[in-house]
């Protein structure tokens, strides 16, 4: 008999919607077979068996939310033995109409997913290597062969500390409050006890991704020191160069926005300065090879950064397709955790919306984040004499533990000459 776990999806997966069963009672399922979909803080995916067995029991009904991490969802009999007879589905957590008391402090969750059921290290009479989902995603990307690697998971599983330490690297691990000296959290009060009365509001529950959104940015604007800098910037060079590149492009159908070209030019200077592309963990810096830069895409019911791998390689027409195609899938919840987590630095863009200027908070355990606000005709000083110009207003909040203001500031002046000169990212 095997239980089904609840598996972590993604590292700040805590708990999760079980949306839909994909299979039922009586089935037989092998180990790869997908099983169910899953709805997280950010995208609903796949799971898939990890076992070989026969449905017995679906412990947990479609559509029951707050499911937390490692609960039994299913359970499996042997192999080619008889299913117990159906029984009726039981939610095993809360769902959004009767919500639990969340804790009010949380540790950050370790860089590896919690394993989806026990697991041997290889099949009886076969060669295959048992393996977190996310382990074998990474070995096809690095190369490594899982046959060479010992696990350090549950019952031997290869998981992600086991690659890193195999490829050399040490293994990404965010510091708990303690070690990071943070405070106790605070009392959290409820709204009555704040002076607001019973029945004189709606209340829309919180989702998984409106919880975890919330835990993880209080948690790096309190135990991330940070500060701002803030920059103008003239664009009216860089709209022409908009205006020929989208002609040259026309017949192709892509169309390059503004924010395409900010991406770029903050992956070209983050290449000039490398000590911005950087990331604060306890073991040291980790200055990362390639700009990997994630972008602020609105969602209903939160926010969420897909990242552009590599922009610094990429030319602003495959950098707008990309990004077409990210912003779509992300709103559709349809991305791949590796399509929206790791990012080495991230840009908010609210120009759209007219806002003038803004500071965002740091997506850990990136060193920065640029806020773009708005370009607009601002009256600017030429010699003795005043002109009008589009000006564009930009914001970059860095963790000082690795991006000091010198730093910085070498950033946005290379950044600044993108922008001012485009020709220079597009030679």
């Amino acid at each position: 008999m095997t239980d089904v776990l609840m598996p972590a999806l993604s590292p700040t997966m805590e708990e999760g919607v079980l949306a839909k069963w994909l299979v039922k009672v009586g089935d037989t399922v092998k180990s790869g077979d997908v099983i169910a979909e899953i709805e997280t803080d950010k995208a609903t995916m796949e799971v898939e068996a990890v076992d070989e067995g026969v449905v017995e029991a679906l412990l947990v009904a479609e559509g029951t939310e707050g499911v937390k991490v490692n609960a039994p969802i299913a359970r499996l009999s042997g192999e080619g033995g008889a299913a117990a007879p159906p029984q009726p589905a039981a939610k095993t957590a809360p769902t959004a109409s009767a919500p639990t008391a969340e804790p009010e402090k949380v540790a950050p969750p370790q860089s590896e997913a919690v394993p989806a059921a026990p697991v041997r290290a290889v099949t009886e009479g076969a060669s295959r290597i048992a393996a977190s989902p996310l382990a074998r995603r990474l070995a096809a990307q690095k190369g490594i062969d899982l046959a060479t690697v010992k696990g350090s998971g549950p019952h031997g599983r290869v998981i992600r500390r086991d690659l890193d330490a195999a490829a050399g690297a040490p293994a990404s691990a965010m510091p708990t409050a303690a070690s990071a000296g943070a405070a106790p959290a605070r009392q959290v009060l409820s709204l009555e006890q704040m002076g607001i009365a019973p029945g004189s509001y709606d209340l829309t529950p919180l989702d998984m991704m409106r919880k975890v959104v919330a835990r993880r940015m209080t948690e790096s604007f309190r135990d991330v020191p940070h500060f701002p800098l803030s920059i103008d910037i003239e664009i009216d060079t860089l709209l022409t160069a908009r205006v020929a590149i989208n002609a040259a492009l026309e017949a192709s159908g892509v169309k390059v926005s503004v924010n395409d070209l900010v991406i770029k030019a903050a992956a070209m200077a983050l290449k000039a300065v490398p000590d911005a592309n950087a990331s604060y963990s306890p073991e040291g810096i980790a200055r990362h090879h390639h700009a990997d830069v994630a972008v602020a895409v609105a969602i209903d019911g939160g926010l969420i950064t897909p990242i552009i791998r590599s922009a610094e390689t990429k030319g602003v027409s495959a950098i707008a397709v990309e990004m077409k195609d990210l912003a779509a899938r992300a709103r559709a919840r349809k991305l791949k955790p590796e399509e929206f987590q790791g990012g080495t630095f991230s840009v908010s863009n609210l120009g759209m919306f007219g806002i003038k200027s803004f500071a965002s908070i740091i997506n850990e355990p990136q060193g920065a984040i640029l806020s773009v606000g708005a370009g607009e005709k601002r009256p600017v000083a030429r010699g003795d004499v005043l002109a009008i110009a589009t000006v564009m207003s930009v914001t970059l909040t860095c963790d000082h533990r690795v991006v000091d203001g010198a730093i910085g500031a070498r950033w946005l002046q290379v950044f600044k000459g993108m922008i001012d000169n485009p020709v220079i990212m597009l030679a």
